[in-house]
């Protein structure tokens, strides 16, 4: 299983969303995603960030999730 979190920089609802996979003991494993760098990321997650995706299968949650959310979907 890999889990990507899309973010931007300044963006407070990510920090958020980070502490809730801390909650959720995923912290280690997520590998953060900064799609400023990125048109077709940017295009993509834009308006959505921050967006947890779950890999294999293509999962994404949108936020606001919660640790139990996030399990569920692991």
């Amino acid at each position: 299983m890999r889990l990507k979190l899309y973010v931007t920089a300044g963006c407070h609802l990510c920090e958020e969303a980070q502490a809730v996979l801390v909650q959720a003991g995923l912290a280690e494993v997520v590998e953060r995603v900064e799609i400023g760098y990125d048109a077709e990321l940017a295009e993509r997650y834009g308006w959505r960030i921050p967006v947890l995706r779950i890999e294999p299968g293509g999962v994404e949650l949108d936020w606001p999730f919660g640790a139990a959310d996030v399990t569920a979907a692991c």
